[in-house]
């Protein structure tokens, strides 16, 4: 397979998990304000689970394009985070249907970990097959953001349970470090 149709397949599957995500965005039964106010945590949620799939889905398009090739390590590693990522639309709903409790708010959280943790198994998989001195692993660097955010992920979990605002800044927190841009594929061009 080549390295172009394994964006074209990723891209496919996160343009589905997005559409996922706003199939569940739901008209109020009310024609008033207040009606469509009453919706805010499924929106919230929405928003959230979006930034978050449109964040991984802009990273792995700079890192796929900085690689020079790829092997069936580097599939099945795709395969893996996608799995994780396609799990979005499911406890984000969750999240907005409950209004963020406990349990949906913490379980978001673990996705986002295991999330997290795929993407860098990826990368990592990606810099092994391109070499250690290519552009690719130049640009991945010691990938701070990369390995803080499953950290950060893991306390909003925790957070979760003494109260789910808490956690939800967190993981907001993640996504505002992540949609700042990153200049490390640019550059390494």
């Amino acid at each position: 397979m080549t390295k172009t149709r394994l964006e074209a397949f990723s891209d496919g599957v996160l343009a589905i998990i997005i559409t996922i995500m706003v199939l569940e965005l739901r008209a109020p039964h009310g024609d008033t304000l207040d009606a469509l106010v009453s919706l805010y945590p499924t929106f919230l949620g929405y928003v959230l689970g979006f930034t978050n799939v449109g964040i991984y889905w802009n990273n792995h398009h700079h890192m796929l394009h900085a690689a020079g090739h790829i092997d069936g390590g580097v599939l099945w590693a795709n395969l893996h985070l996608l799995f994780w990522l396609s799990l979005f639309p499911f406890f984000t709903a969750w999240m907005g249907e409950t209004h963020f409790s406990v349990w949906p708010v913490a379980s978001y959280g673990a996705v986002s970990v295991m999330a997290g943790l795929a993407y860098y198994v990826l990368a990592w998989r990606l810099a092994r097959c391109n070499g250690a001195d290519s552009r690719l692993a130049r640009a991945l660097g010691k990938d701070v953001k990369g390995r803080i955010s499953p950290v950060l992920y893991g306390a909003g979990i925790a957070l979760a349970f003494v109260d789910p605002r808490i956690a939800l800044a967190i993981y907001g927190f993640v996504a505002i470090m992540w949609f700042i841009p990153d200049r490390r594929f640019e550059r390494a061009q």
